[in-house]
């Protein structure tokens, strides 16, 4: 199946650079994300998450996440400032 995104500068930037940080092509990174998030069942709880995460390999890819509080505060006020229409 052929999928065509139009994506944000921001985050065709953001996947480009983990692409290449991983040693992948842009098109094979972007479906290991989409093939890896098919198979997290959204009945999942936050340990099991974290589980899931690590047997992925994915626990540490975000080094530029130096505060995961911070990260998580500044997250939650995007998402409460975004607008709700």
């Amino acid at each position: 199946m052929t999928l065509m995104l139009e994506l944000p500068t921001r985050v065709e930037a953001d996947l480009t650079a983990e692409a290449v940080r991983h040693g992948l092509p842009l098109q094979e990174y972007v479906l290991r994300l989409l093939s890896t998030a098919a198979h997290v069942p959204a009945s999942m709880t936050g340990a099991e998450l974290v589980e899931y995460w690590r047997r992925e390999g994915l626990l540490g890819t975000r080094m530029d996440i130096t505060d995961s509080l911070q990260h998580a505060r500044t997250l939650r006020e995007s998402a409460e400032r975004r607008d709700k229409t």
